[in-house]
């Protein structure tokens, strides 16, 4: 599993016009399902995201995790996060989970987050075309995989 995390003061995701997801301050995750991930990933990346220190306390130090200030996740699944683009110009994505394998693991990783204790969890809309609005916090953006923790 891959997560391209970043901290956000304020993040949204629509479909068709609709606002399906927001969050204010916390975390905006997109998520990339591969072929060989299971439930141990998924849960091994929720404590992972839940415990981050990417958060400023006082004096300005990164020292305070998503739980520690009460913020949120929003998770949108991003297939392309497995694209493979070393040949050619045309990104290949057969290293991306099909939607009968990715779609329960997304759920059960929103799910996980919870466990972990955060609080408010939105998400995007499995397949559906997305339009996602951030306000980048830092900016930080961290790359996270589970073949790397």
């Amino acid at each position: 599993m891959r997560i391209l995390l970043q901290r956000v003061s304020h993040a949204r995701v629509v479909v068709d016009d609709r606002d399906i997801g927001s969050i204010d301050l916390g975390c905006l995750l997109l998520l990339g399902i591969t072929h060989d991930d299971s439930h141990q990933d998924a849960d091994r990346l929720a404590r992972k995201v839940a415990n981050l220190r990417i958060f400023p306390n006082d004096a300005g130090k990164f020292d305070r995790s998503l739980i520690d200030v009460g913020g949120g996740a929003l998770v949108v699944s991003q297939f392309t996060l497995f694209a493979d683009t070393s040949q050619g110009n045309r990104p290949s994505f057969l290293g991306a989970a099909r939607p009968e394998q990715a779609s329960p693991l997304c759920d059960y990783f929103v799910q996980a987050l919870r466990k972990q204790g955060i609080g408010r969890v939105e998400t995007g809309q499995f397949a559906a075309d997305m339009k996602v609005t951030l306000c980048n916090d830092g900016p930080v953006t961290l790359w996270l995989d589970t073949d790397e923790f």
